[in-house]
């Protein structure tokens, strides 16, 4: 891992920018010795994990349950995991949907809870699921134009935390994306919902 650096990663992605997402994930995993895959399971998802299931079908997919999904975000999980075979591991807060409705209710973006919110609904449960696996590269599908966030990143980024951040399908659009799947005969599910991110534009929290 020590051929990427924060200095040199510009080289890279130029490097990268028209390869193929199925050759970035190849050179990803590559180059690592304990790669990552995290899915939220949204609407597009079968996108990278079918690209990253055939470059290497053992790697570890991560997903967050917050609990707040829908039953047809439960019911796609359940069907890519039987069409990829995925190698998945589920974390969820350690307080249930519940006890958390009780105490914090479901705050909006403007909400002086809504941090407090983040932190146990998503943040923490990440952060579990780092310190098991302790990634060196990191397979996600962000992609530019989702946020403001997301515009400053490529390809190739890296973490707070120095763990390579791998981006594959960073510069394909949602039309292409339903492209790739259709042409892969992969399912899309539009019925999500993130009660961290709330406003269509908006961070999830993972990715800061």
């Amino acid at each position: 891992m020590n051929r990427i650096t924060p200095q040199n990663v510009s080289l890279f992605n130029t490097n990268l920018r028209y390869e193929d997402p199925e050759e970035i994930i190849k050179f990803a995993c590559d180059i690592a010795k304990k790669p990552i895959v995290t899915t939220s399971f949204g609407p597009l998802s079968a996108s990278l994990l079918h690209a990253c299931i055939r470059v290497k079908p053992d790697l570890q997919v991560i997903w967050c349950d917050t609990g707040y999904n829908t039953e047809a975000t439960y019911q796609h999980l359940e069907t890519l995991s039987e069409i990829l075979a995925l190698n998945l591991d589920i974390f969820s807060p350690k307080y249930t949907t519940a006890f958390l409705d009780y105490t914090l209710g479901r705050p909006d973006v403007d909400s002086s809870v809504h941090d407090q919110f983040s932190e146990k609904v998503k943040l923490e449960p990440f952060r579990r699921a780092l310190d098991k696996h302790q990634p060196d590269v990191w397979l996600s599908n962000l992609r530019k134009g989702q946020t403001e966030f997301r515009e400053t990143l490529d390809i190739l980024s890296f973490s707070e935390d120095g763990i390579l951040k791998v981006s594959p399908f960073y510069y394909y659009s949602d039309a292409q994306l339903l492209d790739y799947l259709k042409l892969h005969s992969l399912p899309v599910q539009w019925d999500y919902y993130d009660p961290v991110k709330a406003l269509e534009k908006r961070e999830c929290g993972i990715h800061l």
